[in-house]
């Protein structure tokens, strides 16, 4: 079950709840009782491999620009 995290505004406590994402959006009461809590937005942090870079540009055939002729540069 997703956790979501939450900052009640009458507070400022912040907290996190375990439920359905049905009940994602629904009103959420902070630990102190109050009922006035807002979600607030996740940020997840993706990252690769270190040292992993883009691959190196193809050296052989093709132009490269838009159409791979090499008329655009």
């Amino acid at each position: 079950m997703p956790r979501y995290d939450y900052r009640c505004r009458s507070c400022g406590t912040t907290f996190e709840l375990r439920r359905p994402m049905s009940q994602a959006n629904a009103p959420a009461m902070c630990p102190a009782g109050h009922e006035d809590a807002v979600k607030l937005m996740s940020m997840v942090a993706v990252t690769g491999a270190a040292g992993a870079g883009a691959p190196a540009p193809s050296q052989g055939g093709g132009g490269g620009g838009c159409c791979g002729g090499g008329c655009c540069g």
